[in-house]
């Protein structure tokens, strides 16, 4: 299939690891300039040499907090001015730390805010004008399996990640004149260092091996595994591209058939 995303130019955050950085690998095999950005310069340089060792293409790599509006408009700034256009955005945003409800103050709940529902607001409404002028574009966040079943001790990923699907729902509307597509792909048990850090809190506090973690866990997943980067990387390289001409709006578990929700 082609996705015709050849020399168009996508935009990537929290891209120095995990899903961030293996949807940006998938996006320059299929030929697109791809743009990566983190808060670390190390981590986010040590990632674009990562993809260029890997897919013998270049990359650029720039560092960015996208939880605040300096962060943001001065990412853009930087990409638009080398570029002159964004194509395609994933608004992805590392998860705000686990608990329980009364473990967190207003300050914790303003700063998972921030960066994961503003940040996404701000990336939004900051690609909106180069897209309109190109013609259309493509828009997925990353969230998380949870705007369909919260998941315990997760209490602000579960408020802020549903609180992004409900926008990019309402953003596909306003925006699908303008040939914008927009969607939400959720993760699963997808083998990232985050969901490493989740399962070894779980089994501190059932005071198990992590390896028992992963076997309960498994057992919930009708594919009786955790999936890959690679593997989520592929479904959302074709929501950006060309190839995906109907499908907005839509909210993507990417999870194995583990969410047995309608």
């Amino acid at each position: 299939m082609n996705l015709g995303i050849e020399n168009k130019v996508a935009l990537v955050t929290a891209a120095s690891k995990g899903i961030g950085q293996a949807i940006a690998m998938e996006l320059i095999r299929e030929g697109a300039q791809v743009v990566i950005c983190s808060r670390s310069e190390d981590r986010i340089n040590d990632s674009a040499r990562h993809i260029e060792e890997k897919t013998g293409k270049k990359v650029l790599a720039l560092a960015a907090d996208v939880s605040t509006k300096e962060g943001v408009n001065g990412l853009l700034d930087q990409v638009l001015k080398r570029y002159g256009r964004i194509d395609m955005l994933v608004a992805n945003a590392g998860g705000p730390p686990g608990g329980q409800f009364m473990d967190f103050a207003d300050e914790d709940w303003q700063k998972a805010f921030d960066t994961n529902v503003m940040s996404v607001v701000r990336l939004v409404r900051g690609v909106v004008p180069s897209m309109r002028k190109t013609g259309g574009g493509r828009i997925i966040t990353v969230a998380s399996t949870s705007v369909k079943v919260p998941i315990q001790g997760l209490v602000l990923s579960n408020v802020m990640r549903t609180g992004v699907a409900g926008l990019m729902k309402t953003l596909s509307i306003e925006l699908g004149p303008d040939n914008i597509l927009v969607n939400t792909v959720c993760p699963g048990r997808i083998a990232t260092d985050r969901v490493r850090q989740i399962d070894e809190a779980r089994a501190d506090k059932q005071g198990i091996a992590i390896e028992k973690v992963e076997e309960q866990m498994k057992a919930g997943i009708p594919l009786g595994r955790y999936g890959t980067p690679e593997e989520f990387a592929r479904t959302a390289v074709f929501l950006l591209s060309d190839a995906n001409t109907y499908v907005t709006g839509s909210t993507l578990m990417i999870d194995g058939g583990m969410v047995t929700a309608l």
